[in-house]
């Protein structure tokens, strides 16, 4: 319900105020100042689709957007992480948009008036909505209550009816998509012949001795690389090398992780907390006061399970004790009070297999019985209660094995919660019990409880003190302020007994650096602000000061071979090492005499199972090309020298399992074909942002 909750609270002032409110945190509080990106349109461009700018302030909008469905889904603002895909949704959004729209036209694909009324109260009501209507009780779409939404349309105010008109657009947009992705998909076909080829290469099998000579067996000092070769090399393969913007940055790590005052300081508070603790008679006001948890008071019922710190170091918790303090995983520091244990409203499990008779007539209610006790006889005969819910059950908690979890008699229907609730054993109640929402079959797991305890938790973590921050912020600061360039950086390290770490090839969006984690502001300096050399102000991470020197970076494209330097040597000198392998193994006669020439390095493989769909060679390495060249042999016949990435290869087949015939090559027909389908969508949305020359620089920005 958090969709149409959302829209009956909207209205047009509150639209306006928090969008434009949220636009310009966004956007920053400096808008109007020399370098605003407002007022520097070089400045403000967050990417390109189909030769059209997109500025920033276009993509914020759109950003909002997306960022209100998220709350309208789940009911909460998107945490920063989340945030990130929900940035992504919103670029993709806008690439549809620019690009998908022209294709639409093209096509006359529309979204009529009927079909929009289809998918917003018809039989094909859209999944966004379904999955905000769902009956807490049964688990299923409640259309009723999405009737008597749009019922309330009629007299809701004009921001209320204007902001579900945009929804229903989202809805259209989204079925558009869905239209077009199916035009495609259905229009994937594999022939028999396609069929019966990839039939035998699942189930031809080779019994073959490959054998492997690596690169290793050629010494270093054998190979040697003219710096023509390698520019020759990478001027006719630079479609192997062409890459997105990345950087190569180093930075000196200055920890702000607690000291050992910091802890001693921790242990001796809580130590006095905890007899504080044990001798009040207000359990729950003195640890909302003094633990850093929440919440810091449990009631802890049936089904439910005790703190985990307090289960593993006490074997029976007694009312009124107080046990701790314990260490936690994350090096906090805990103490419990039992503060009361009480009979409370009885809970119990159950498990349950729906057969839905919702809208239906007597005759059809009479058929679903009838399935309902043929599925209830198997059970009784010994079925499986899970898998059986995971084929048979018609609601949510099918794909949990038909758990219900802990339930009080009062929150299910009446017929469902007397029936179980007058159980004395657990187990599969004989008969099938029907409410209004059908039939149901069901498995009783425990029998109702009543204990309740309730648990005051003190905690206190462990984090670095102030004093403990100040030392390593100042020591940061005077380090970065010290370092004026690269060279004073890497000197002042060396002097300074710092160990200066490298990040290389760090790409623009990522937002991590190595192992730090919430790194995006020192990336985005690396690639909006600084230049090569330079070094950073201190950023301030979750457990660490950082400052940075940007060594290098590049833009998106073609890339020089400075960048690549190193892998394009390893590729020259390979194929230099392949062409002396190949020269020296000519002429023998068998593997074993090829073997011969570099007795420490080669090696040969006994393979007796090897199928045409494999890439990889057991105990050897991915090689798909010296597979083929295997199922092209004939018995006895051995395989050219071939040179894959892992080394020459050279194989000897020994014996063939062809594929026996069948009649009847559809499955595999239709197997393709829906491979084919399933991938159809993607590969779509790549080559029409290749065909829009998409470019995107949104990691300037966030």
């Amino acid at each position: 319900m958090a969709l149409i909750k959302q829209i009956r609270q909207r209205t047009g002032l509150a639209i306006g105020v928090i969008a434009g409110g949220l636009i310009l945190f966004l956007l920053g509080g400096d808008l109007l100042s020399p370098n605003s990106s407002l007022l520097n349109s070089s400045q403000n461009v967050v990417g390109e689709i189909a030769g059209e700018d997109i500025s920033y302030e276009e993509y914020v909008a759109k950003i909002e957007e997306f960022r209100i469905a998220f709350q309208q889904r789940t009911g909460r603002a998107p945490a920063e992480v989340e945030m990130v895909s929900v940035r992504e949704q919103a670029w993709q959004a806008m690439i549809v948009e620019k690009v998908f729209q022209e294709e639409y036209d093209k096509l006359g694909l529309t979204i009529s008036s009927a079909e929009l009324v289809d998918m917003v109260q018809g039989k094909n009501i859209v999944p966004e909505l379904r999955q905000q209507l769902i009956n807490p009780q049964t688990g299923q779409f409640d259309k009723n209550q999405l009737i008597s939404f749009l019922q309330s349309l009629e007299t809701a105010d004009p921001a209320q009816q204007a902001f579900w008109a945009e929804q229903e657009q989202l809805f259209a947009q989204s079925r558009l998509r869905v239209k077009y992705d199916n035009l495609l998909a259905t229009s994937e076909y594999a022939s028999s012949a396609e069929a019966k080829m990839e039939y035998k290469a699942a189930n031809s099998i080779a019994e073959a001795s490959v054998l492997h000579i690596p690169y290793s067996a050629i010494a270093p000092s054998e190979v040697e690389v003219t710096e023509a070769e390698l520019r020759d090399y990478l001027s006719k393969n630079k479609e192997k090398f062409q890459r997105g913007a990345f950087a190569n940055i180093e930075y000196v790590n200055f920890s702000i992780l607690p000291s050992s005052e910091d802890s001693a300081q921790v242990i001796s508070t809580i130590q006095q907390l905890t007899e504080e603790l044990r001798s009040t008679d207000q359990d729950s006001a003195f640890v909302s006061r003094n633990s850093e948890v929440r919440p810091a008071f449990l009631t802890v019922g049936p089904g439910q399970e005790l703190p985990a710190n307090l289960v593993s170091n006490v074997d029976e918790v007694i009312e009124g004790e107080t046990y701790g303090p314990f260490v936690t995983a994350n090096s906090a520091y805990v103490s419990y009070k039992i503060s009361d244990k009480y009979e409370g409203t009885p809970r119990m499990r159950a498990s349950h297999i729906l057969f839905s008779t919702e809208g239906m007539d007597d005759a059809a209610k009479a058929e679903t019985k009838a399935q309902a006790e043929e599925v209830l006889a198997g059970l009784k005969s010994g079925d499986d209660f899970a898998q059986a819910a995971l084929q048979y059950g018609q609601d949510g908690t099918s794909q949990q094995g038909g758990d219900l979890g802990w339930y009080a008699q009062e929150e299910f229907v009446q017929e469902f919660a007397d029936a179980t609730f007058a159980r004395r054993s657990t187990g599969l109640l004989p008969n099938l019990v029907e409410t209004e929402y059908g039939f149901h079959i069901i498995e009783v797991t425990s029998l109702p409880q009543t204990e309740y305890t309730k648990v005051a938790v003190l905690q206190l973590d462990l984090i670095a003190s102030d004093a403990t921050r100040n030392e390593a912020f100042r020591n940061a600061d005077t380090f970065a302020a010290e370092s004026g360039n690269r060279n004073e950086f890497t000197e002042n390290a060396i002097e300074g007994n710092y160990r200066v770490l490298q990040a290389n090839d760090v790409d623009p969006s990522s937002r991590n650096l190595n192992n730090l984690t919430n790194a995006r502001e020192i990336i985005r300096w690396a690639f909006s602000e600084a230049s090569q050399g330079e070094v950073s102000e201190v950023f301030e991470l979750d457990n660490a000061y950082i400052v940075a020197s940007l060594v290098s970076k590049k833009e998106e494209g073609d890339v020089t071979l400075e960048d690549v330097r190193e892998q394009v040597e390893t590729q020259v000198k390979n194929d230099k090492r392949a062409k002396l392998i190949m020269e020296a193994i000519a002429g023998k006669a068998s593997l074993e005499d090829m073997k011969s020439v570099y007795p420490d390095d080669a090696s040969i493989n006994e393979i007796p199972d090897l199928k045409l769909s494999s890439a990889v060679l057991p105990g050897i390495g991915f090689a798909p090309k010296a597979i083929g060249s295997v199922f092209g042999l004939s018995e006895g016949q051995i395989s050219k020298p071939v040179q894959e990435d892992i080394g020459v290869i050279v194989a000897r087949l020994n014996a063939i399992t062809a594929a026996a015939e069948i009649g009847d090559y559809t499955a595999y027909q239709a197997q393709l074909t829906q491979g084919a389908a399933q991938r159809t969508s993607y590969q779509i949305m790549m080559a029409l942002q290749d065909l829009a020359d998409v470019k995107d620089y949104r990691y300037k920005f966030f």
